[in-house]
């Protein structure tokens, strides 16, 4: 995570502005305005958009919904940065656009090996065994 000069994290406007972009993204990878052979017919969310403490720079973390081969998704997002940027700051009203960075959001993937490594005939015997070991007791 992003943190601010004083070390706490997201400043209140970077959490704000990342909100914006990230919807603004949204908003256009859902219209299918972007003409790239790599992202034709490709459904992209956005999770989040982290931004600098200097609010220059900005990271969103994208994924394919479905699945998919997200190299390709983050090349052509990557050709198209100049028009998002444009996009971007034409619907927003901060003095500047930040310069962005795509990279592919992990979170649901790493979410869903947690969920089958809980659901593991493993961890389910332990948890068993953790509770009949604790009946007795009080």
């Amino acid at each position: 995570m992003t943190r601010s000069k004083s070390g706490k994290g997201p400043s209140q406007r970077q959490l704000r502005i990342g909100e914006l972009i990230r919807h603004e993204l949204a908003e256009i990878f859902s219209r299918g305005e972007l003409q790239d052979p790599d992202l034709e017919g490709r459904i992209i969310t956005v999770s989040e958009v982290r931004l600098s403490s200097d609010l220059r720079h900005a990271t969103a973390f994208v994924s394919e919904l479905g699945g998919g081969e997200m190299d390709a998704v983050i090349r052509g997002l990557k050709r198209c940065t100049k028009y998002l940027r444009g996009e971007i700051g034409s619907r927003m009203s901060t003095k500047f656009t930040p310069d962005f960075k795509f990279e592919i959001d992990t979170l649901y993937d790493e979410a869903a090996k947690m969920d089958a490594l809980l659901d593991s005939h493993h961890v389910a015997q332990d948890i068993h065994d953790d509770n009949e070991d604790g009946e007795g007791q009080a």
